[in-house]
Parts: structure tokens; C-alpha cells; sequence
């Protein structure tokens, strides 16, 4: 089966490790989709497709390229982390048979778990009713937050690694990775705007279904950005959140700077993603 896998690795200012990166999987049987880095984040997100073997065969060469380079107690950016491999889903082109789609996850899960040493939490689809409730804390606590506590994994030791803390992994449905940022350089307004998208969305304003939202300093750019994952992309589109946020800004006096995809989108979803150039945008033929 094909499948999309999305790793996101906590490092963003290492280019010649990207670049490492970037061409190990060239040597594999994979599409490439997105390989970028962030400064400010401090965060590198890799999207990549083929049959599962490939994509496995894929994500274990760049996990022994990145994995010895990251430690996260020198780590210092503006996203939540608490892995080195901090989240690593894998989104199916079709319809999979759960069972046969649990059972690979489980062995790639157990197959990091035991060749670096880190504990692995399943979610989303993967989720066994462990980690429902316990997920949200352990990321809130980020790294520092795991150090100090013996962890329940679904894989591996029940404490965090030293360097590389613990991953999330998981199969889920696909979602649309989406930022806009903003001309301010404090994020007084893009942490305002995502707590009321968050608010909107708690409320049920079905303009918002399924949105989550960051606001976040980007210093090295002198800006600010409104960073979210639109879950939903079947009922929830692209144009009327980024048009929503950007009325939003210019209302308090501050202009946006256009929206930025991270990782793909569907062929589909770009009917109402106008915001979004074609020819910026890494697009997908997915359900």
C-alpha cells in the first residue's frame, strides 16, 4: 500500500545536515514531497510516498542521519517538541484495513524503539486507549517535562531518552499544514488570533471545525506568525480561514504577508485553497 509519511525532525539550522537528508532520500524508492528547514522553529519537516517498505527503508536511513546530530537540551525554537523525531505520521493514498495498517506501525514503532533507544506513544488511529488523555500533557510539558517522569510508551523504555526524549506515531486521516504569517515582530496579534480561532472552533463555528492554532515570534525574520493544522480539510478549507485571519490582522493594523503550505496538499483540496499557488504548493492525487 502507499503511503505518506511525514516526519518532523528537531533541528532547523544544521543546512548541511538537510542537505544529508535531502540526498538519502534520493537514494531510496520514494517520492519526495518537502524537505525544509526553520530557524526560527528549529524544526526540519520531511514528506515523502511510496509502497511501505520504501517509506520505512526511507524514514530508518534519515532517523541514523538525524538522531545523533539533535540534543535537546541545547535545542532553543519557538515549537513544542518533545522528541528529536519529535512526530512522525504516515497518512494512507487509500482506504487501508486497519488491522494490517496497525500491525505495520506497530513494527516501525518497535523496530526505532529498540535501535535508538526512545520511547514511542502512539496516536491517532494508532492509539490503543492509552495515551487519549495523556498526550496533550506530555506535550505540553515538553522535553524538560518528560525528564522528570517514568513514562507509560507504547514501545520502548519508560523513561525519555537524554538527547531525543520520545516520538509520537501513528497512521491518521490527511490534514493541511498551513501558516500566515504576520508584519509584526512581538506575536501580540497572531497569539491573539490563534486563541480565537481555538475559541471558535471549542464553540463550534463550523468555519473553524477541526482548525488548531499557534501564534509565534519568528526573530530572526523581525515577524510573527499564525502557525495551523487544518484537520478537516473536507469540510474546512483554506481560503476562508486565511481570509478570516488576514481581515482579522488588518482590523488591529496589521498587514499579512501571505500563507505558506508546509508539507502537501490533495489535488482536491485546491478548488478552495486559491490563497495558494499552484507552483508553490506540493501537491498529492490522495482520497
Amino acid at each position: 500500500m502507499k503511503v505518506l509519511a511525514v516526519p518532523n525532525w528537531s533541528f532547523g539550522r544544521d543546512n548541511g545536515l538537510l542537505r544529508q537528508m535531502r540526498d538519502e532520500m534520493e537514494l531510496h524508492d520514494v517520492e519526495i514531497h518537502f524537505a525544509k528547514s526553520d530557524l526560527d522553529h528549529n524544526r526540519t519537516v520531511t514528506a515523502f510516498s511510496g509502497e511501505q517498505d520504501a517509506v520505512e527503508s526511507c524514514l530508518f536511513s534519515l532517523a541514523t542521519l538525524a538522531l545523533p546530530a539533535i540534543d535537546l537540551n541545547r535545542h532553543l525554537g519557538c515549537h513544542p517538541r518533545i522528541g528529536g523525531l519529535d512526530v512522525c505520521p504516515f497518512i494512507p493514498y487509500e482506504e487501508p484495513d486497519a488491522v494490517e495498517m496497525n500491525s505495520w506501525v506497530d513494527g516501525v514503532a518497535a523496530r526505532l524503539a529498540e535501535e535508538h533507544e526512545i520511547p514511542i506513544f502512539l496516536y491517532e488511529k494508532s492509539e490503543k486507549g492509552k495515551h487519549t488523555e495523556a498526550l496533550p500533557k506530555l506535550r505540553a510539558g515538553g522535553f524538560g517535562g518528560l525528564l522528570a517522569h517514568d513514562l507509560d510508551p507504547d514501545f520502548g523504555p519508560k523513561q525519555a531518552h537524554s538527547r531525543l526524549g520520545a516520538t509520537v506515531m501513528g497512521w491518521r486521516d490527511f490534514l493541511v499544514a498551513l501558516n500566515l504569517n504576520l508584519q509584526e515582530e512581538h506575536a501580540i496579534v497572531s497569539k491573539n488570533l490563534a486563541a480565537k480561532v481555538r475559541l471558535r472552533r471549542r464553540d463550534g463555528d463550523k468555519m473553524f471545525t477541526g482548525v488548531r492554532a499557534l501564534g509565534f515570534q519568528l526573530p530572526s525574520q523581525g515577524i510573527s506568525q499564525v502557525s495551523m493544522n487544518l484537520t478537516k480539510p473536507n469540510v474546512t478549507f483554506v481560503d476562508p480561514i486565511i481570509q478570516w485571519l488576514s481581515h482579522a490582522a488588518k482590523v488591529v493594523g496589521v498587514e499579512d504577508l501571505g500563507p505558506e503550505l508546509i508539507g502537501v496538499i490533495r489535488a482536491r483540496d485546491m478548488e478552495h485553497a486559491t490563497v495558494i499557488q499552484p507552483d508553490k504548493a506540493q501537491i498529492v492525487e490522495m482520497r
